[in-house]
């Protein structure tokens, strides 16, 4: 029987109980990289019959973690931005995305302003999951038909998060899932 989305719940939920820090989400990335290596799930929430947009996967009652399926049809590139209080898991099932983590060279004492310089840079391909805590910085750029999943450790709507605007330096809040 094949990996599917249940067992993956389930396996979120034993390694989040048992360590909500980085090793559980350490957990969860390995367990994603299983799950979209499914090729029937892939097809079923990413594929082409599967809805544009985001679409809620799960939402686990008791410990707030979320599953998104991101249905992209237009390429898109984001600004750097955080998860605020939250982490986040991107899982690619489809296509492609250029991956840029970034470091802050300012103090972060104004929370108007940054000043970021790209730390590392990388692509995730089909069957890969990043990991990206608490705080951290990146941003993406994926093109037409790119498709992944994404695990947060909260609802990202009910949390602050900022973007940055590297030509200006400034910080401002984001709006509801602004940076997908």
């Amino acid at each position: 029987m094949a990996y599917d989305l249940e067992a993956f719940i389930a396996d979120c939920r034993a390694a989040l109980s048992s360590d909500p820090g980085p090793n559980g989400r350490e957990q969860v990335r390995a367990a994603l990289e299983r799950l979209l290596a499914n090729a029937e799930f892939v097809r079923s929430v990413c594929g082409e019959e599967a809805p544009q947009g985001l679409n809620v996967l799960y939402e686990d009652p008791a410990l707030g973690f979320q599953i998104l399926a991101h249905v992209n049809a237009k390429p898109r590139t984001s600004l750097p931005h955080d998860h605020g209080a939250s982490w986040a898991i991107y899982g690619q099932a489809t296509g492609y995305t250029d991956m840029t983590e970034w470091e802050r060279l300012d103090d972060g004492a104004d929370p108007d302003r940054a000043a970021l310089k790209p730390a590392k840079q990388y692509r995730l391909m089909p069957g890969q999951a990043g990991i990206y805590q608490e705080g951290a910085i990146h941003s993406i750029d994926y093109p037409a038909n790119a498709r992944f999943i994404r695990v947060t450790g909260t609802n990202l709507d009910r949390i602050a998060r900022r973007r940055f605007d590297l030509a200006t330096g400034k910080a401002t809040q984001m709006t509801a899932q602004q940076a997908t």
